[in-house]
């Protein structure tokens, strides 16, 4: 099957340079990493730019066949290029040429990159969240929240901006930073002190839930997963995988970010992350609606754990995507060597 590996490396294609300018992209590394999975699985794929081109190079690539249906699909790895929500602009792209792709709609990336209408809605199904406040100036109130507070964007991921206050004065600076900085208001939560996991789902209607993954903070001061803890390899935290928790907790670890993939109108592959208290209760934090797919990051490494090679996970991504379109799993004959 033709598959078209989109992602965004040259950032030029565009009528103006307007907007925010987005602050993640994927290594070439990683992607050419999923283009040799697709072809060791006997697909057809095409690396392509997610430009104002990108629909001209996917009709060139796959034109419908003789019933106007596809004749492939997109394995989609964009952050976007400029401006607000800007995971969902691919998506509006590809629903509205009507070509198939993997991971969320534009819903489920909107629902899931605002943290705000992230826990609003997840705290309408009864899930846990910390208490917070959004505050759009440093002058705002933050009402019954008690210190220490996490401070960070309302629309980033990957940890940008994240920070830990534990006074007034430093949370005025903190809020001050992430408005000047991001252009957005600031979340403003209670800082739960404990353990924190991290949930790989897999699939749709019933996904599959991968080992449980727990950031090992040792005896450092911060324990908190910042973008330093992520991205700088002297930094970065130890992952322990499967996680070592008690079986009664873990079972409402795994429901609660099931009912989290749901709430927020996720498909297909997500990530949830969570805190849990040292009386047992845990948290959500957020979802992470397109995990990053790095052969050493949290997502694949749950998916090695639970018995799937990197090629294996890739290529179950796009099989669960397909059924979730078509009702049925890549034909073999699709999925032949050409």
């Amino acid at each position: 099957m033709r598959v078209a590996v989109v992602w965004n490396d040259d950032r030029t294609g565009v009528v103006n340079r307007f907007g925010q300018s987005s602050p993640e992209a994927y290594d070439r590394d990683t992607v050419e990493c999923v283009v040799a999975a697709l072809q060791e699985s006997g697909h057809e794929p095409l690396l392509c730019e997610a430009d104002k081109g990108l629909l001209a190079t996917l009709e060139r690539f796959m034109p419908p066949d003789l019933q106007a249906r596809p004749s492939g699909m997109v394995f989609n790895m964009t952050y976007g290029i400029q401006g607000e929500c800007r995971l969902t602009h691919v998506p509006a792209m590809l629903e509205m040429a009507g070509v198939p792709y993997t991971g969320s709609s534009p819903l489920g990336h909107a629902l899931a990159l605002d943290k705000v209408i992230t826990k609003r809605l997840i705290r309408d199904c009864g899930v846990p969240t910390p208490n917070f406040q959004v505050m759009r100036r440093s002058t705002d109130s933050i009402g019954a929240l008690r210190f220490p507070l996490v401070v960070k964007p309302r629309h980033e991921s990957s940890s940008f901006g994240l920070q830990l206050v534990h006074e007034p004065s430093q949370l005025r600076e903190a809020v001050d930073l992430v408005v000047a900085r991001y252009q957005q208001d600031a979340l403003v939560e209670e800082y739960i002190e404990g353990r924190e996991f991290c949930v790989a789902l897999l699939g749709n209607e019933e996904p599959e839930v991968l080992p449980l993954l727990e950031q090992d903070f040792g005896d450092r001061e911060t324990r908190l997963v910042t973008w330093e803890a992520k991205y700088i390899e002297a930094q970065e935290l130890p992952l322990i995988c499967p996680a070592q928790i008690e079986s009664k907790l873990a079972k409402i670890v795994r429901d609660i970010s099931v009912a989290t993939f749901h709430a927020c109108a996720c498909r297909d592959y997500a990530r949830v992350d969570l805190r849990v208290d040292r009386f047992g209760q845990p948290f959500v934090l957020e979802i992470n609606s397109m995990p990053r797919l790095g052969t050493h990051g949290t997502y694949v490494l749950t998916a090695t754990t639970a018995g799937y090679s990197f090629s294996n996970m890739i290529n179950r991504i796009l099989d669960v995507a397909h059924t979730r379109y078509f009702g049925i799993g890549i034909p073999k004959d699709e999925n032949a060597s050409r």
